[in-house]
C-alpha cells in the first residue's frame, strides 16, 4: 500500500505570513518521510467540513507548482478539481505545465463539483447536476485527446474546441494518470470505468462501504471491457497522530483494512500536519509498515 497526504487547510500559527514557508517545510517533509502522493483541495472558498468559509485557501495549481520546486519525487495532485471551475483545454494545459515543471509527478484529478457557494461568490457558472456530469465526461475525452497525438478539433454538447494543440507534451507516460473523485455508483464510478486511471472514495464509512464501491466499479469495467486492475483504487481519510489521538499501531490497522477492502492507495489529512512531527512518524513508523499490504 501506498500513503499519500493531503494538506485541506492552511490555518496555521504563523498566519499568511507564515503559509509559504510552512507549506514548503511540510512538502519536504513528506517528500523525505517517503509519502508518495501530495494533494491539495482546488476550492477557492474554506468548506464547511473544515472550517469556516473565511478561513485562508490557496488556489490550487499554483500551490502545486510551488510544491513541485521544493520537492524531488512526491507526485502532486487536486483532490479534486471541479469540472466547472476552468475551461477543460485550460486545465489540461495546467496540469501538464505542472507535470512538465515537476519532472513527470502530476495527476489530474477531477470531479463533478458540488460547492455552489463559491461558484455563485466568484462569478463562475454552477450549472446542473446533470449538466456537470455531462461536462466531466467531455472533459475526460478532451484530456485523453490532447494527451494524444490527435491535435484535431473536439466537439461536444458543452464544449467545442477547433485544435487541442498541447506542447511541450507531459513527462508522464502515456500521460499523467486521470483520477476520478467520488462515491456515485451510476455515474461517477462508470466514469472512472471508461475514462480514469485511478478513482478516489471516502474511507470514512468504512471498509465495508468501500468494498462495496470498489465491487460496483468492477461491474462497470466489466460492462465498457476495462482490466479492473489497471485502474489504481484510492482512499482518501483523517488521521490524528497526537497523544490525544490515533496511535501509530492504530492507524496501520486502518491501513491494513482499506487494503483487504481493495484500496490501494490511502491518502490522509492531518490536523496537525504542521507540526511536522507526525509526517515523521509517518515515514519512521506507518508508511515502511505497510508497504507490503
Amino acid at each position: 500500500m501506498r500513503i499519500g497526504l493531503q494538506v485541506p487547510s492552511f490555518t496555521w500559527p504563523e498566519g499568511p505570513e507564515g503559509i509559504g514557508g510552512r507549506l514548503s517545510e511540510i512538502g519536504r517533509a513528506a517528500d523525505e518521510a517517503g509519502f508518495a502522493s501530495l494533494w491539495v483541495m482546488d476550492h477557492f472558498f474554506q468548506i464547511e467540513y473544515v472550517g469556516p468559509a473565511e478561513d485562508p485557501m490557496l488556489e490550487g495549481y499554483s500551490t502545486l507548482t510551488y510544491l513541485a520546486g521544493v520537492t524531488e519525487n512526491i507526485k502532486l495532485g487536486t483532490l479534486v478539481t471541479g469540472v466547472h471551475y476552468r475551461y477543460p483545454g485550460i486545465l489540461v494545459k495546467t496540469a501538464t505545465t505542472l507535470d512538465v515543471l515537476s519532472g513527470g509527478r502530476a495527476y489530474l484529478g477531477i470531479g463533478a463539483g458540488w460547492f455552489e457557494r463559491e461558484s455563485r461568490g466568484l462569478g463562475v457558472p454552477f450549472p446542473s447536476t446533470k449538466a456537470r456530469f455531462e461536462q466531466l465526461e467531455e472533459a475526460l475525452q478532451i484530456a485523453h485527446q490532447m494527451w494524444s497525438d490527435e491535435a484535431g478539433p473536439y466537439h461536444g454538447s458543452h464544449y467545442n474546441l477547433e485544435e487541442t494543440l498541447n506542447s511541450p507534451q507531459a513527462l508522464s507516460k502515456p500521460h499523467p494518470p486521470i483520477m476520478v473523485g467520488g462515491m456515485g455508483e451510476r455515474k461517477t464510478l462508470r466514469l472512472v470505468a471508461e475514462y480514469a486511471d485511478a478513482c478516489n472514495l471516502f474511507a470514512y464509512p468504512g471498509a465495508d462501504v468501500v468494498r462495496h464501491k470498489l465491487d460496483v466499479l468492477r461491474g462497470h469495467c466489466e460492462d465498457v471491457g476495462r482490466d479492473y486492475e489497471d485502474i489504481e483504487r484510492t482512499a482518501l481519510g483523517t488521521v490524528n497522530l497526537a497523544p490525544d489521538g490515533m496511535t501509530s499501531e492504530q492507524v496501520i490497522e486502518q491501513c491494513r483494512e482499506m487494503s483487504e477492502a481493495g484500496i490501494q492507495h490511502l491518502i490522509f489529512n492531518m490536523p496537525n500536519v504542521h507540526e511536522i512531527e507526525p509526517l515523521e512518524t509517518f515515514g519512521r513508523e506507518i508508511i515502511p509498515a505497510v508497504a507490503e499490504l
